[in-house]
């Protein structure tokens, strides 16, 4: 189980991986977190729209209908490739699933096949909507493929899971045939594949150590923002909100978590980097 990203960590997440990410209106405050849990997450959910044209796609999964409010997602994936949120919090994507099929996610093993509807999954799983008719004559442009595994990718880097916890919406429940036109397993082929390598599919490049001092200077750094990325991916946040390039004492108290969770103690945990547990972070470089 994780800690969902705030829509930063989700943005940043999502670019390293090499996604490009257009801000839908308010997403970042666009929720249904009033009528239910958001979170503990597990993984990631496929779906397509039934729909075609990216902008009355988005719309639509951002205002949802009268009958199912949105957002209906996280982000639509146009055909283009382009990543378009619309939602951060709990979402109108899932529905109730399989307990078994949750077990699987969890334990990243095999999945079983759906048999009943006795969880809530918009409280467990990010949704990522594609644009597509859903017919099974509809391209699916190898541009629009490469987005969802590096969607799919990104979340599972963030939160150091396989590729076994992606998961398309028929493999939740016996009611939906979404995705249709690929397959998920050669989906999580492709997830696998990048998750292999680096975000971005670049040589591995994490931040150094900038030494003690650096820190006690409260910096104003894209280094402080990246390092804050990577402690609310790892569950140690002490955020409000952020986190953002200027250092702060919600970074140093989140910084603290993520030495306790290494087994430091006492004045080791007092939450100033230090070069051991900054390599054990892997930051990403920041120019």
């Amino acid at each position: 189980m994780a800690t969902p990203l705030p829509a930063d960590a989700l943005v940043t997440a999502l670019t390293a991986e090499g996604v490009t990410v257009v801000e839908h209106g308010d997403w970042r405050t666009h929720n249904r977190n009033s009528v239910g849990a958001w979170g503990p997450v597990n993984g990631v959910m496929v779906h397509h729209t039934v729909t075609s044209g990216t902008d009355a796609s988005v719309d639509l999964c951002y205002d949802g209908t009268s009958e199912l409010p949105g957002p209906l997602c996280h982000g639509v994936i146009a055909k283009d490739g382009t990543v378009h949120l619309v939602g951060n919090g709990r979402a109108n994507h899932a529905g109730s699933g399989d307990a078994d099929v949750l077990d699987a996610v969890v334990a990243e093993t095999a999945l079983p096949a759906p048999n009943s509807d006795d969880v809530d999954g918009n409280t467990r799983f990010y949704g990522f909507e594609c644009v597509n008719l859903g017919d099974g004559s509809d391209p699916w442009p190898e541009a629009q493929l490469k987005a969802i595994s590096r969607v799919c990718a990104a979340l599972c880097r963030a939160h150091g899971w396989s590729a076994a916890s992606v998961i398309g919406h028929l493999e939740w429940t016996i009611r939906k045939i979404d995705p249709k036109g690929f397959s998920m397993a050669s989906m999580r082929d492709r997830v696998a594949a990048l998750l292999a390598a680096a975000p971005g599919g670049s040589a591995t490049r994490y931040q150094p150590f900038p030494g003690d001092a650096f820190f006690k200077s409260a910096p104003n750094s894209t280094i402080v923002a990246a390092m804050g990325g990577r402690l609310v991916a790892q569950g140690c946040s002490a955020y409000e909100e952020g986190p953002g390039p200027q250092w702060s004492e919600a970074d140093r108290a989140s910084y603290a978590l993520w030495q306790r969770k290494l087994g430091y103690t006492g004045a080791d945990a007092d939450g100033w980097p230090g070069a051991t547990s900054w390599n054990a972070l892997k930051v990403p470089y920041t120019a």
